[in-house]
């Protein structure tokens, strides 16, 4: 097992796989897996764990909002519709007024 740091050209990213390596009877040849590790930062060198989709996994980052329930996702959507209805009726209403004069 080793450590493999590989520079992605098109984003400037150098990141980090594990690399293992294992023998292949058929054709009698080694082959090579990696699993990405993380990202490397120009700075210090360290490696910032991701998951493969450019979000980190770091414990040093907290999560930004606990996730919410269905129902109460729904309250808060009928509640910003209910707002924007009003606000539409109030601007309906104000421009009826300016035709009119």
């Amino acid at each position: 097992m080793a450590i493999i740091y590989q520079l992605d050209k098109r984003s400037g990213i150098t990141y980090a796989y594990e690399s293992t390596y294992t023998w292949d009877k058929e054709k009698k040849q080694s082959r090579c897996k990696r699993r990405l590790i993380g990202r490397v930062d120009p700075e210090t060198k360290e490696i910032v764990p991701t998951d493969g989709r450019c979000k980190k996994r770091s414990p040093n980052i907290a999560e930004e909002n606990s996730p919410k329930s269905a129902e109460e996702q729904i309250q808060e959507l009928r509640s910003e519709i209910k707002e924007l209805k009003q606000e539409l009726t109030e601007l309906k209403d104000l421009v009826n007024q300016i035709l009119k004069k």
